[in-house]
């Protein structure tokens, strides 16, 4: 492993850009917040939610009290928002800011890095409608929990035009050294999904198998190494397992958060004609987990719906 990951700083070369904006101040948005402080810039974020804002100050950042006075802040703002309609909503704002006498006296570009898993297709037609204004947008979606991202262990899809990615490569280089580029603006989105339906998948099959394996008399610790040293293993064994067998769902990514993927998912392959059956039965065992109480829990906490299941 390279050890620059987990040593933000050593990212940074000579970027001008001081200060960053961050807007979705949740799980992975402190992530990257950490991050970014650790590689000795400044962050100051927005979030809907006052409860978010505060937290955010209590740990030792900057909040402020609307996208418009970050946009003010920073020529560079990072998105972790809840959906691409959040996006949307950023970058008008944004636009409406470039069109006011104080922006347009700097002469200055505005770079927006979006970081959320999104709409493949809204953020394609996006990026066309900004063909030509003092917005970029550069897509960045993470593969990873929030402590991964934390630690800098999380994978970086990037979707956009080349010189637009070079221009923020430092702050890329420090939310993550581990980068996949897959195209224009809207292949980073697919890329995520397809990604993230293998480990959606791959995590249900795991806790599936562990309730399996406890209602024929084998423990769940047992079960864990089991899976961890035959063919069957997988990095949601390896990042999962033992939250499953401690019954720890404290949140490092979201059951809601993951429901609103998949459905994604089945959306982006219905206008290509296709089913996707075991992402549909796996949609529905998480609707069943939020609608019993479980949607803000950890993913690992998906093994509680299928105990619901086999009880039924």
């Amino acid at each position: 492993m390279s050890i620059y990951k987990n040593n933000p700083a050593l990212l940074r070369s000579n970027s001008s850009i001081e200060t960053i904006g961050l807007i979705g101040l949740g799980l992975v948005g402190n992530s990257v917040a950490q991050r970014l402080k650790d590689a000795g810039y400044s962050c100051v974020g927005f979030d809907i939610s006052d409860l978010a804002r505060s937290n955010f100050e209590n740990i030792g950042f900057t909040a402020a009290k609307s996208v418009k006075e970050v946009i003010s802040i920073s020529s560079l703002i990072v998105l972790t928002v809840y959906e691409t309609s959040g996006v949307i909503q950023v970058i008008n704002e944004a636009i409406e800011y470039c069109k006011s006498h104080e922006f347009i006296a700097t002469s200055k570009k505005i770079h927006i890095i979006d970081c959320s898993t999104g709409d493949p297709e809204k953020l394609e037609t996006l990026d066309l409608q900004l063909e030509g204004s003092p917005i970029n947008l550069i897509e960045a979606p993470l593969s990873g929990s929030s402590e991964q991202i934390k630690e800098g262990t999380s994978t970086m899809l990037l979707g956009g035009e080349s010189t637009n990615l070079e221009n923020v490569s430092d702050i890329l280089n420090c939310i993550s050294s581990n980068q996949i580029r897959v195209g224009k603006v809207g292949m980073a989105a697919r890329a995520k999904l397809a990604t993230n339906l293998v480990l959606g998948l791959n995590r249900a099959a795991f806790a599936e198998g562990m309730i399996f394996a406890e209602k024929m008399g084998i423990d769940r610790d047992t079960f864990l190494n089991l899976v961890l040293q035959t063919p069957a293993r997988s990095d949601a064994a390896v990042n999962k397992g033992l939250k499953m067998v401690r019954e720890d769902y404290l949140p490092q990514s979201r059951i809601r958060q993951h429901l609103k993927d998949v459905e994604l998912m089945i959306a982006a392959a219905s206008k290509k004609g296709q089913r996707l059956p075991l992402s549909e039965t796996h949609a529905t065992l998480m609707k069943s987990a939020v609608a019993n109480g479980d949607g803000d829990l950890d993913n690992a906490a998906i093994i509680r719906q299928i105990q619901r299941e086999f009880k039924q």
